[in-house]
């Protein structure tokens, strides 16, 4: 049992996530993207972005909370890749804090997203994760998705170029 605290996001959480998001893309992305790019997008734009989010439910938001802080959360919807059938949901993000790494909140996240796309009549899910990045890898693995070989793409960030794999796996 988990004691994370998850629940959807509030336009007032939106500091919190933005907070979280830069946290964990930092420590997850040490040694994959320089330090300068990871944090080129203006605070403000981001905030913006995710309140916007929020409001409008695309994509979902959720958060796990501890101790009454938000300490992570996830993003997810109908996939985005096109020419995907309505019933393919996809996890857009999820992010914890360092601190809470290896500690059940991303499961309690990945728990939350996946009863939500069950929810909107989806069957199956992806998620794109960057090949270096081995923890999100292996986090995604051990919740059941399969990595999809064909599916490699190189995708830019910034002034550099970042290689990415599709996993997939069923809802239910």
């Amino acid at each position: 049992m988990s004691f994370y605290e998850v629940r959807p996001a509030e336009k007032r959480d939106a500091q919190a996530i933005v907070d979280v998001h830069a946290a964990a893309t930092l420590a997850a992305y040490a040694g994959i993207v320089p330090e300068e790019l990871l944090n080129a997008q203006p605070v403000a734009k981001r905030l913006q972005q995710w309140r916007e989010a929020i409001e409008f439910g695309d994509p979902q938001v959720y958060l796990a909370r501890a101790d009454g802080k938000v300490v992570g959360f996830v993003a997810f919807d109908r996939s985005r890749d096109k020419g995907t059938k309505p019933t393919v949901g996809e996890v857009w993000a999820i992010h914890v804090l360092p601190e809470h790494w290896g500690k059940g909140a991303g499961l309690a996240l990945w728990d939350a997203a996946r009863e939500g796309l069950d929810v909107e009549g989806c069957t199956s899910v992806t998620v794109w994760i960057p090949l270096r990045n081995e923890r999100a890898l292996r986090f995604f693995d051990l919740a059941g998705f399969k990595r999809e070989l064909n599916t490699a793409r190189t995708t830019p960030f910034g002034d550099i170029r970042i290689e990415e794999m599709r996993l997939k796996r069923a809802v239910d």
